[in-house]
């Protein structure tokens, strides 16, 4: 280039980045790493973005600067740096100047400052500066030299931009400062004047000084607190205020000149023993790559004196709108060439099962993509090729096993391509569960992926069709846009897919880790989960109906003896009018209050007041009655599909941190069974003629786990021999014969075994049992003593969690905690309760996945007609032909029970009947 580039890196704002955007990385030792992978990602890829001569990373340095002695109060409110990021600060600074980056760290003075006086010093000679941050009181630094970039939302402000973004110019981004104050540096500005307000004032008056000249005469509110404003004004003006002109000399060799700040090659070897000493598996392996061979897709990074590689992330995209049959050609030649092809449909409706294709965009390398649109039907729309013929040219590319194919959400398209009649193979990624195996905490949409791993914001769906009432389908989209936004889907799925594969495919072998999560668990169970989606399970209408009937006739007699218990009629559904039935017609004991202050009748309430009194019981029986008609007796026979008489769940994968599949529409996994009117509705769920239902179910899955991790010789050997646990659990508590263990001691044993595995204290135990709260902890004092094994497991759960951030399943999934670390006690003690019984509750997720497809496989292997219909929670529910029975009574729980080995034998169980209420 001709102009030469000074690349100013606002090095704190990148660490805070890396750390919150990162998991909570650890090496070998334990040592946190996530910002430090964060941050060489970072700095890699603005090396390979940018491609200046001159750069410098800089950081602010410990201690004080002289903004705190101008004003003590200055960041006063600002939370300490957390410890874990405090640890990785060293190895940060270490790694960046491995990677060729000269580091600035001045004692006694702000980074800002820092890169103000360095894009004054390097405009002055000459350069085009970029300054690489994400702090808007930068942009007071911008001139026709000096430019703005935020790698995280793609945002370059030059002069034109700080105007567009700000409403003001960069000359008087210092005035609006001022006016408005910074929160996060403790700066006050004019009480309850923000963005607007000041835009318009610098906008009438010029600048901060005319506006204080102004005073006076500026009415309202606002001008009132300008004037009791006007002595700190200089003063917040003073701390705003970038200074450019410090004196660098002694930490830049040769100040002022700027030769000391070339960018330098990458020290290899010592970049190579960085990684290992970090255990950074995926980038030593691609540094390697890279010394062993030439040239790689690292070398531009790796040789100084070669060009700049564009980063993924700031390609120029080149979106094709294929409209006529020699392009569809050449992009169908070049799906069969790649190695992976990221496949993305657009469709007519969010409905998977009922979605028809508007369009398909292919992207085989980040940067590059096609849109075929097949289906945009708005007045003046160009012509498009016909849907019909599309996707036959397309159908064996799709059905071909081994073509390589990566999707966001596979889920919903292999229902889409299913709808258009294309079985589609050869799903080998899936972004959204490689960021769930990752991060389970965390958000998977492409939207967010794209935003928190590559810095990209896209169009979002509401920019094409618009919310709510409004909304227009996606049909109706101009093929312009339309293209642009399916183009950026499916080529920045393939960017994201770069940047996660790598973590999920460092972490993992045959027998545990992520890997085996995301590759035997999550992607063979999303294939699966659309096969049993798809063909739903048969409800029984009229039942429902005479359900509804007798629910309906029920709600009326509770009313009934509710206005009687009451002295006279009330609407049972409305809460201000129950509260003063209750708290001032009846005196009732109020036992806490709304926000607003007035007494609550919430379940928690009503539920402690039914203990002792009649009519808060009738109005839950009334209200429980009322949610099981409204949710499913008699919504459930409108949710049937007409073309296949069946309803059809949706299993969302990606949703419980814990790794549990989520149900809805409708949700089959909350069907209350603990009163008879709950149970009663699983009668609705049939066989067809010549089948039966059969429920396999895992039996004591979590206290088997439990007894598994803990490794408690009791447990263990109550397990192996085949006795009831509880009962086990009860002659230890109680110090009595197995033999002569009573059924209160039992039933009290059961409460503490599962309460336990909850985190369940004395307190909660106490509340479950009836019980004082002292004799409640006598008990669990006795258990501990008893179960050392499960007291042990308990303290060094907790220790990891705080060390980690995680727990994990026998199988290596992370089941993340992020308030384990909490101020907030409550919260803190939630997530440790939670850490106890994740790995309990996750591995039996992992357990039951593991099951379906190992089923599935059996029935797949030997042609059987059986289909699985339902997974709820521990349980498989399967559609079996009569003549398959005894195979699958057989065949079914011990291929449940054979999915792993643990320390204690599985055992899953089966019923049998013509409805689930009977096989259960």
């Amino acid at each position: 280039m001709s102009e030469r580039i000074m690349l100013l890196v606002d090095g704190s704002s990148y660490l805070y980045r890396a750390f919150h955007a990162m998991p909570d990385l650890r090496a070998g030792d334990g040592f946190p790493t996530g910002a430090v992978h964060g941050m060489v990602a970072m700095m890699k890829r603005l090396r390979e973005q940018i491609p200046a001569e001159h750069a410098v990373c800089v950081f602010d340095a410990k201690g004080p600067t002289f903004r705190d002695g101008w004003y003590p109060e200055y960041k006063a409110n600002r939370a300490p740096m957390p410890e874990a990021l405090v640890q990785q600060i060293a190895p940060i600074h270490e790694v960046v100047r491995l990677l060729g980056w000269p580091v600035l760290e001045v004692p006694g003075i702000e980074a800002d400052d820092a890169i103000g006086t360095l894009a004054r010093v390097a405009a002055a000679s000459g350069h085009q500066v970029i300054v690489s941050t994400g702090d808007k009181d930068l942009a007071q630094l911008v001139t026709e030299q000096v430019t703005l970039i935020n790698t995280m939302s793609n945002e370059r402000l030059d002069i034109a931009g700080v105007q567009a973004k700000f409403g003001v110019s960069p000359e008087r981004i210092v005035d609006y400062l001022t006016l408005v104050g910074d929160t996060v540096d403790n700066v006050p500005g004019v009480e309850k004047v923000g963005p607007k307000t000041a835009v318009k004032w610098i906008a009438d008056h010029g600048s901060l000084d005319g506006v204080i000249a102004a005073a006076d005469s500026i009415k309202g509110v606002a001008g009132d607190n300008l004037r009791k404003a006007l002595d700190w004004l200089p003063m917040g003006r003073k701390l705003v205020t970038v200074v450019t002109d410090c004196d660098l000399a002694g930490h830049i060799e040769g100040w002022p000149a700027l030769e000391a700040l070339a960018l330098r090659p990458v020290d290899q070897a010592g970049l190579l023993s960085f990684y290992e000493r970090y255990d950074f598996r995926s980038f030593r392996k691609e540094l390697e790559a890279a010394l062993g061979s030439t040239p790689s897709t690292a070398g531009a990074v790796l040789e100084a004196d070669a060009p700049p590689r564009t980063a993924a992330a700031d390609l120029a995209r080149d979106y094709e709108t294929i409209t006529n049959w020699e392009r569809l050609e050449h992009w169908m030649a070049l799906l069969q060439a790649a190695e992976l092809v990221a496949l993305d449909t657009e469709t007519d409706s969010l409905d998977a099962m009922r979605a028809r294709i508007v369009g398909i965009s292919f992207a085989v390398e980040p940067g590059r993509a096609a849109y075929v649109p097949l289906a945009h039907n708005y007045p003046d729309a160009p012509e498009q090729l016909p849907i019909d013929e599309v996707l036959a040219r397309l159908k064996p590319w799709l059905e071909d096993a081994s073509r390589a194919k990566l999707g966001q959400n596979i889920k919903y398209d292999l229902h889409v391509f299913a709808n258009a009649g294309i079985a589609v193979r050869g799903y080998a990624h899936d972004t959204l569960l490689q960021s769930y195996v990752l991060e389970a905490h965390k958000t998977h949409g492409l939207e967010a992926l794209a935003e928190r791993h590559l810095g990209r914001k896209g169009l979002s769906y509401e920019d094409l069709c618009g919310k709510g009432a409004n909304q227009i389908s996606f049909a109706q989209v101009d093929v312009a846009r339309a293209a642009q936004y399916s183009g950026e889907d499916s080529e920045m799925t393939l960017q994201v897919h770069q940047t996660l594969w790598p973590l999920v495919a460092a972490d993992g072998d045959e027998e545990r880790g992520l890997r085996l999560v995301y590759e035997r668990i999550e992607m063979p169970v999303a294939q699966l989960l659309c096969r049993i989606e798809r063909h739903g399970v048969l409800i029984d209408a009229a039942v429902l109906a005479r359900q509804s009937q007798e629910l309906a006739e029920r709600m009326v007699a509770l009313e009934q003896e509710a206005y009687a218990i009451a002295g006279q009629p009330f609407n049972l559904g409305s809460p201000k009018q129950i509260g003063e039935i209750l708290f001032v017609k009846l005196g009732l004991p109020v036992k806490k209050k709304t926000a607003s202050g007035a007494p609550s009748t919430d379940e928690e309430v009503l539920q402690e007041l039914a203990a002792d009194y009649p009519l808060p019981a009738r109005i839950l029986d009334h209200r429980g009655l009322a949610k099981l008609k409204g949710t499913y007796t008699d919504k459930l026979p409108l949710m049937v599909n007409p073309a296949t008489g069946r309803v059809h769940t949706n299993y969302a994968q990606a949703v419980a941190v814990t790794g549990r599949l989520s149900s809805n529409d409708p949700n089959l996994q909350n069907i209350p069974i603990r009163t008879p009117e709950g149970r009663r509705v699983r009668e609705a769920f049939i066989a067809p003629p010549g089948h039966v239902l059969m429920s396999a179910d895992y039996s004591q899955i979590e206290l088997r786990i439990m007894a598994h991790i803990s490794q408690d010789p009791a447990l263990l050997r109550a397990f192996a021999e085949g006795v009831d646990v509880h009962r086990a659990t009860a002659s230890e508590v109680f110090g009595v014969p197995v033999a002569d263990v009573s059924s209160e001691q039992r039933r009290y044993a059961k409460v503490i075994n599962f309460g336990l595995i909850y985190g369940m204290g004395a307190f909660g135990l106490a509340s479950n049992l009836g019980i004082e709260q002292k004799a409640a902890k006598d008990y669990i004092d006795r258990y501990f003593a008893r179960f050392a094994g499960v007291k042990r497991y308990m303290d060094e759960t907790r220790l990891e969690a705080k060390a980690r951030g995680y727990v994990q399943t026998v199988f290596g999934r992370r089941l993340w905690l992020p308030e384990i670390n909490s101020g907030n006690g409550p919260r803190k003690a939630g997530a440790e309760r939670q850490a106890i019984n994740a790995p309990m509750q996750g591995t039996a997720a992992d357990l039951i996945k593991l099951a379906m497809i190992a089923v599935q496989q059996a029935l797949d292997d030997e042609g059987r007609a059986t289909r699985m219909v339902m997974q709820v929670h521990d349980e498989l529910v399967l559609e079996v032909p009569l003549e398959e029975l005894a195979w699958a009574r057989e065949a079914v729980p011990r291929l449940m029970a054979g999915v792993a080995k643990l320390a204690v034998p599985l055992l899953a169980e089966v019923g049998v009947g013509e409805n689930w209420d009977q096989a259960h």
